[in-house]
């Protein structure tokens, strides 16, 4: 459980967070953290609620009908939960930011997040502002740190753990590094870019000092795409049998309205813990 020190520092990042969002012209707002279908993606499990529904992954969905409705800049900073992950990087219940631009692509939020974390207290250090973020390009990223290019020779498995165990561990001590532009088969609810074999999906994921803190797409707004995506991800947690999710038929519908947008997740537990110096996100959060 974290101490009263980490606590107040804690509550001074996150009210830091709504000032830096406010002074940009963004909204807050609150969807439901109950929800009745959750994007479904392989390896992400929502916890299920006894009379109905889900505990939220993400508000991605909510948030971009809220795009669609007409919302131009919001943000989010509440409860997210999943099944089957804690450890000290991971805990069932954590709290994540999420801002949403329409008209914005992955570039436009990459420049959000930097300024962002340029401004948070304790991230400015003694000896001055830390410099700029690397940008490392992930099939550049693959062919360094694990020898392999996925982009000619993809392996889903072989990805995920290279990611795990070659690709983060070598960001260690490199400080803040955006790593992207993901191959096409990792592109989830990405949109993407390029032809053939050099297509790319935009997304973006943040890490610093090795330890990942947000993920970003400039946003599929394509209803057909979606649903096909939606079916290949409901199609592999069947074959590796988790549960099933129902579709948001409703959210799909709304996709075109937005246009384009890109938004991001950002993780509150993980930012506090790295600018605190903490080693687990127990360390920086209230007891259960």
């Amino acid at each position: 459980m974290a101490d009263a020190e980490s606590l107040v520092r804690r509550a001074e990042i996150v009210r830091a967070i709504r000032a830096f969002f406010d002074a940009l012209g963004f909204i807050e707002v609150e969807t439901p953290v109950r929800i009745a279908a959750p994007a479904p993606e392989a390896h992400i499990d929502c916890p299920p609620v006894a009379t109905g529904g889900f505990l939220r992954a993400s508000p991605e969905l909510q948030m971009k009908k809220l795009l669609a409705a007409g919302m131009e800049r919001i943000y989010q900073i509440g409860p997210c939960f999943r099944d089957g992950e804690r450890g000290r990087r991971h805990n069932p219940e954590f709290t994540m930011i999420e801002w949403y631009r329409r008209g914005a692509t992955y570039l436009d939020i990459m420049a959000d997040a930097e300024e962002l974390l340029e401004r948070l207290p304790r991230y400015a250090a003694a000896e001055g502002r830390r410099p700029k973020a690397a940008r490392l390009f992930v099939r550049d990223a693959y062919r360094r740190f694990a020898g392999w290019d996925p982009w000619t020779d993809w392996d889903q498995d072989r990805f995920d753990f290279d990611m795990a165990t070659k690709v983060e561990p070598a960001l260690k001590g490199m400080g803040l590094v955006f790593l992207i532009d993901y191959p096409v088969q990792a592109a989830s609810l990405a949109m993407v870019a390029g032809e053939g074999s050099d297509a790319y999906a935009e997304r973006w994921e943040l890490y610093w000092d090795g330890v990942e803190l947000a993920n970003c797409f400039t946003e599929l707004c394509d209803e057909s795409e979606q649903r096909r995506r939606f079916a290949a991800a409901r199609a592999e947690r069947a074959a590796i049998g988790e549960a099933d999710y129902p579709i948001d038929e409703e959210f799909l519908s709304m996709l075109p309205l937005i246009g384009s947008a890109s938004g991001v997740a950002l993780g509150v537990d993980r930012l506090v813990m790295l600018a605190c110096g903490a080693s687990s996100l127990s360390e920086v959060r209230a007891g259960e």
